[in-house]
């Protein structure tokens, strides 16, 4: 490793970025975390209006809530549902204020590429000795280059939203549509409001982040009578969008596959599927989106566009490292075949720490959302997990790196194993007496628990709980 006397650099401080953070000072690290926006949580605010599926016990993680313990914070009630905004203010805020976490936050910096020192992505003899660099934009525009000794990337994905395009390609004049069209779940019942209130607006996505938009622009809808709603997917069958509803073993989340039924069946909401969008063409009056419906041309016109298709890792900063990416999902390491969407949902994933996020460049990890690549089945969970591992292997404790140490609430069953074992022993951990008669662990009885995910676990705060889309903490 290089200079031991250099700081690890964490880039994020959202919920993972920060939880490293926390691991790295209480193993005795010197952790510098740099975020682009002004204040930690930077994505996390952007979806503050939304309600999570998963309550306080599974959103915080274990160093960060030691730390925090240490300085006289306000547990909130661990089997409440926070909203964005609450894990902002309640928890992501008054850890960032803690001197020792204060100190080594640089807001408004923005890493726009990280390399090994005097080295390109080409050259190997030598490279693990030499420090990485990591080039920063401070908000002023300014360069500066700082050296690091390892790297966690924990940036996310949040600012990397799929498009439009069925073919994973930005239709044809999605770009000059860009005033039109917005991303993930738009806050429609707040600052947003004018924007779709009394407007034709398409929801494009069949996951839950769009049932999300579509239940806010359906109350939007109650007030605001002219307001039009158009649902495109790209799923044979509508119904396959609602899940489980009454049978889900997520109650939240089956309501909300429940409620979105309810407005196709009461025709608030016009549903064409299977719609694959194509291109996008503005006019002075609106904008059609024109795309391939069993193989014809359909054309939607609209006022507004919510795009609700997931998000994909921006790798454009990492292009110095030698990275180790699944070939399709874009994942981290080696853990593709763990998470791959069309063989796992998130109760099925395995847990994973630093051995399968490991890259070839020695000493850099990327975690949390990110480390999913496209997959859409991440828990923030596993993302402590993640740092966890990486902080024990970072400063040798490779013992405690090995093991795992995760409380999967979509089971309410705690996997304690070493990892690579080929037996499973499951324990409760620490469940309250009344959770251990029910069966439970780890908090609530498993049918009030959300496991967590980037597209699947969120709600808004004045509807029936959704999914906060992408918000790195629900299960899909």
């Amino acid at each position: 490793m290089p200079n031991t006397a250099l700081p690890i650099a964490v880039i994020g401080a959202g919920p993972v970025g920060l939880a490293a953070a926390a691991h790295l000072l209480e193993r005795g690290e010197e952790p510098l975390v740099f975020e682009s926006g002004p204040k930690v949580g930077h994505a996390v605010r952007q979806w503050s209006h939304v309600r999570m599926f998963s309550p306080w016990s599974f959103n915080i993680d274990k160093a960060a809530e030691r730390l925090l313990d240490a300085h006289g914070w306000q547990r909130p009630d661990p089997d409440e549902l926070p909203t964005g905004g609450d894990i902002v203010a309640r928890y992501l805020e008054p850890l960032a204020e803690i001197p020792a976490m204060r100190s080594r936050i640089k807001l408004n910096t923005r890493i726009v590429a990280v390399s090994r020192k005097a080295m390109d992505k080409v050259r190997t003899k030598g490279r693990a000795d030499q420090p990485f660099v990591l080039r920063a934009v401070n908000g002023d525009g300014s360069e500066r280059v700082v050296e690091a000794k390892a790297v966690i990337d924990a940036s996310g994905t949040w600012f990397s939203p799929n498009p439009a395009g069925s073919d994973g390609l930005p239709a044809i004049g999605e770009a000059a549509a860009a005033g039109r069209i917005a991303y993930g779940i738009p806050d429609v019942l707040g600052p947003e409001r004018a924007r779709y209130a009394g407007k034709r607006t398409l929801v494009i996505g069949g996951g839950h982040s769009a049932l999300n938009a579509l239940l806010e622009l359906a109350e939007l809808k109650e007030t605001e009578s002219k307001t039009t709603i158009v649902w495109a997917l790209r799923k044979t069958r509508v119904e396959d969008a609602y899940g489980g509803e009454a049978a889900d073993q997520l109650s939240a989340r089956g309501a909300l596959g429940a409620a979105a039924r309810h407005l196709v069946e009461s025709g608030a909401v016009e549903v064409i599927t299977p719609f694959r969008a194509q291109r996008i063409d503005t006019g002075c009056c609106g904008i059609k989106v024109v795309g391939d419906r069993d193989g014809e041309e359909q054309r939607i016109s609209a006022d507004q566009i919510i795009v609700a298709t997931g998000f994909r890792p921006d790798l454009a900063m990492l292009r110095e490292l030698r990275l180790t990416v699944d070939p399709w999902l874009e994942s981290s390491g080696t853990i593709g075949p763990l998470i791959d969407p069309n063989l796992h949902s998130c109760g099925s994933v395995r847990p994973h720490g630093a051995a399968e996020l490991a890259h070839a460049e020695p000493n850099f990890f990327i975690a949390g959302m990110k480390s999913y690549g496209r997959a859409p089945t991440f828990l923030l969970a596993t993302g402590h997990e993640q740092v966890r591992s990486i902080a024990a292997a970072l400063t040798g404790d490779t013992e405690s790196a090995a093991r795992v140490e995760l409380c999967l609430p979509e089971t309410g069953v705690c996997v304690t194993r070493p990892r690579g074992a080929t037996k499973v022993e499951e324990a409760c951990c620490d469940p309250k007496p009344e959770q251990a008669a029910a069966g439970g662990c780890c908090g609530p009885e498993k049918s009030e628990v959300a496991a967590v995910t980037s597209t699947g676990c969120c709600g808004p705060a004045k509807a029936a709980p959704a999914i906060a889309a992408r918000s790195g903490s629900c299960c899909d």
